[in-house]
Parts: C-alpha cells; structure tokens; sequence
C-alpha cells in the first residue's frame, strides 16, 4: 500500500494505491480514478479528511526529482523568492493566494452593491500624487512620465459624472526600503466618495473593513485558520463564523487624532527613532514608533487630522485648526498603517494658494483643477493595501509573501 498526497487547485486530498506502484517523484501530474471517502471531522481538524482509494492511474507529466534539492526547511528568503513559482505549489503559498482571491472579491462586490462604480485610471502618468522622491520615472516616446504612485487624482475626476467610485490596481512607489511592509508595487484599493463629510469617511471606512473581515471568514475562513491558527478561539467550532475569531474587528474603532498619538507615544516611552528624543508635534510617527503605539492598544485604530506640513498638498484643512487636515490612516496591529485618507481639498482658490506655497507647477495639474472650477463639492476618499491588510489578517512574516511575485528594492525577479 502506499499514499500519495494529490493537489489539484481545490485543494490537497490523500490518495491511497493498493499493490505496485509505478515510481514517480514529487510534482509529478497524475490522472487518477478511484473512490472518494470522507471520514468524520476529528477534534484539530480544519475540515473532514477525505481520501481516495485509487482504482486506476496514469502518469500524465513527470518530474525530474530536482524540486527537492531547490526548496528545502533551511532555504532562506532570497532562495525562496527566487523560486517562488515552485514555493506557490506548496499548501501556504496557494493558501495565501485563494485568501487574497476573496479579499479583492468580497470588496468588488461589497462596493458594486451600493451601487460604486469601477473605473481604469492609468498607471502610466505625468503628475505627482505624492512626494516626488518615491516616483518611478520612464521615458514616454520623448516626454518624462512616471509611473503611478496613486489613481487618487484621476478617480476625484469622474466623482461629478458618475457618483461613487473605486479602482484595483497596482500603485508604484520608488522607495529604498526593505521592510515587512514595502513594496515597490502593491495592490491598491483606492474608493473615493462624492458628496461627504469627514465623519461619512471615517464611518465608511469602518463599514468596508468590517464587511470584509467577516465575508472572507465566511468564505474562506478554513484558509485563515490554517494560516493564522493562535487566532481561532475554538477549533472545534465552526471556522467560517467571524465570531470564533480573536480579531474580529468591532466598530467603532478606537479614534486617536495625531496630536493625542504624540503624547500617547511621549507618555508610553515610545521614542522618535530619528531622533532619540521624545516627538514634537509637526514630526512624522514613523513606521517602528507606530508598531509599538498600536502594539499597546491591540486594536484598530483610526489616526486622524495629520498637520499640513507632512501630508499631501490635497487634504482637506481642519476648519477648527487650519494647520491640521481633514486626513486619516486606519492602523492594524502588528503592521500599522494599511489605509491612509482624507477630504480632498475642493475650494478653487484655496488648492491654488497651496500650489504657490508648495511650488508646483499648476500647469501639470490643468484637468484636476477644473474639477474646482467647475461645481466641485466636499468629497473624500483612501487607499488601501491589499499586501498590507493580509499580513495582519494572516500573519504574515512580510508583505512579500502577500503578493505572487513581490516587487522591491533589489528585486525584480522571476
């Protein structure tokens, strides 16, 4: 007798073969015809085992047995992304891929049922969205381009004709950085709202993380509970209802605005690690020192009313405190930052006199500017990280295995 575990894209099944078998290594394609036989569920158990009793076989595409010797317990990172078309055979790495598959189907149809419209800005762009040190440029024909660091800007055009509106779509950002949670392409989910008020984002936003959270549970919860166990509060129970999950998150969130996250951090010993000192006010809470204020809370966290100074020159000022913005980053734990947000500014004249202070030339920016010439309203809107939000919902090591072939500094391969 022997037993051979069989993968089909649905998943893995055990197949057992009475008598000879006819020697075959690893990742060989087999056609196999036999009795399916499903056993009751043990207690650990993610699902049923099912087997097949194999009656019949035939070798279809056979392996060379090298696979392993490429990929084994001790392979390092580097060696696990350079073959990661073999690593996505495997039952983590698909895991991770079926998962990421209901988390982009679940916000497409969460966002079609009320009735948001899904647009194809271009990647392939000649103005800045954010700051100009983390663009990739290109050579268009014989003008200078860029790739897209966010669809933001296009999608704010087509709010007055056609409502509500999102898009899902790679975003690039040049950065030199090798964390956990960069990439130099990612997947973006970017809505933005017509007609709202500030509190309307921060409620919608609360809304649309919820609503995933529990419809991927739903659909793949078995995934999650195989990739992301410690969170599972009982096993035994059943693995597609969200409240058999430690981190289900609850509306409301925690609110914090950014003056009251610096003395949080100054109060907690969290440190600028910039500086070593304490944070002044006007000074970017970054990533580490953003971990570890998340890290005390334990829960999600809605950051808001960033100052002017380091935010993007289109949020929104505060009415109460004009050198505040309108703005928001949803913070998960144990990756921080996956949404960053705002109200866009929608005043003619006030974008304008932003312009002349930051120094950008208004010209590259023609067609956004008629959005306020023309009957512009308060509207809003985020982005938010696919790579990003599956690290914290399957804990992941890194946003590199949340994505199939990961795009960073010093790679740019298979």
């Amino acid at each position: 007798m022997s037993f051979v575990v069989l993968r089909d894209g649905t998943g893995f099944v055990q197949c057992v073969f009475d008598g000879a078998v006819e020697p075959f290594h690893r990742e060989t394609s087999l056609a196999i015809r036999g009795v399916v036989r499903s056993e009751p569920k043990a207690k650990g158990d993610l699902q049923p085992p099912i087997e097949i009793q194999v009656q019949e076989y035939a070798i279809i595409g056979r392996s060379d047995g090298t696979i392993e010797t490429i990929i084994t317990a001790e392979s390092s990172i580097d060696k696990l992304l350079d073959h990661r078309h073999i690593v996505l055979r495997g039952m983590i790495g698909s895991s991770v891929m079926k998962v990421r598959h209901e988390m982009l189907r679940v916000f497409r149809e969460f966002l079609w049922s009320k009735g948001y419209y899904e647009v194809s800005p271009p990647t392939i762009v000649q103005s800045e969205c954010e700051s100009g040190s983390t663009v990739f440029d290109l050579t268009y024909y014989n003008e200078k381009a860029y790739l897209t660091q966010s669809s933001q800007l296009y999608l704010e055009t087509v709010t007055s004709s056609l409502g509500n509106v999102f898009c899902c779509l790679p975003s690039y950002r040049a950065e030199k950085s090798k964390t956990k949670r960069h990439l130099s392409e990612y997947t973006h989910l970017e809505v933005e709202y017509d007609v709202c008020t500030f509190e309307d984002l921060l409620s919608r936003l609360e809304e649309l993380i919820t609503h995933a959270f529990d419809n991927i549970i739903a659909r793949a919860g078995n995934l999650v509970a195989l990739l992301n166990p410690s969170q599972v509060i009982d096993p035994d129970g059943d693995l597609f209802d969200p409240a058999n999950y430690k981190f289900r998150p609850k509306r409301p969130f925690r609110r914090l605005r950014y003056s009251e996250a610096i003395q949080f951090c100054n109060d907690n010993g969290i440190l600028n690690p910039e500086t070593g000192e304490k944070f002044k006010i006007g000074e970017d809470i970054t990533d580490q020192p953003e971990r570890a204020m998340v890290a005390k809370f334990n829960e999600f966290i809605l950051m808001t009313h960033f100052p002017a100074a380091i935010k993007s020159f289109y949020m929104q000022r505060d009415p109460e405190d004009p050198i505040m913005t309108e703005s928001v980053d949803v913070l998960a734990p144990g990756i921080g930052e996956i949404v960053g947000g705002s109200m866009r500014m929608w005043d003619y004249d006030e974008l304008m006199k932003v312009y002349e202070q930051e120094k950008i030339d208004p010209s590259l920016y023609s067609w956004y500017i008629d959005q306020r010439r023309y009957g512009s309203v308060p509207h809003g809107g985020f982005g938010l990280g696919i790579e990003r939000l599956l690290v914290w919902l399957l804990d992941l090591d890194s946003v590199k295995e949340g994505c199939l072939y990961p795009r960073y500094m010093g790679r740019c391969k298979p």
